[in-house]
């Protein structure tokens, strides 16, 4: 082998081997951080943080359908429709059927499930914040910034072709 394929041959090892950080490493220690700190917070009120996750989305989207849910949560669609029926058991979900297609039900928060949501919110962005304390507005831009571009590279790696 000459010296210039021996380059090229390094360049393009170079290329495949990725960036040189251990990106799976950081990320699982920062979803491992933000995780436990959220289980702590929901777990006094029999919640996992995947429930709380629900919560949250119905709190943003007013009504939602679990097949909403499952586009954005990390869960396959029997484990939300579980989740669904207890958080409905718990008294903090409602359903309710379209008219125009009975087929669709859409999720809502009662009112309790609204203040506990309103509370546990707060009490996560408390420890959020105690997470990012060190850090500035900027970094935190940054850092908001290259994890929608890591998303979104994801996203277009999973479209079809």
């Amino acid at each position: 082998m000459t010296d210039e394929q021996r380059q090229s041959q390094s360049s393009a090892d170079d290329q495949v081997e990725g960036p040189p950080v251990d990106l799976g490493a950081y990320v699982s220690g920062l979803v491992n951080a933000v995780d436990k700190g959220m289980a702590d917070e929901v777990a006094p009120y029999d919640l996992s943080t995947l429930e709380f996750s629900v919560l949250r989305l119905c709190m943003e989207n007013v009504e939602c359908t679990a097949t909403q849910m499952g586009g954005v949560l990390p869960s396959d669609a029997p484990r939300i429709s579980r989740m669904v029926s207890r958080l409905v058991d718990m008294g903090l979900l409602s359903r309710r059927r379209l008219r125009s297609d009975r087929r669709v039900v859409m999720l809502r928060l009662t009112e309790e499930g609204r203040e506990l949501t309103s509370q546990l919110v707060r009490r996560v962005r408390v420890y959020e914040a105690m997470l990012t304390d060190s850090i500035s507005e900027e970094e935190l831009r940054t850092f908001a910034s290259i994890a929608s571009k890591i998303i979104a590279n994801h996203t277009s790696l999973k479209q079809p072709q």
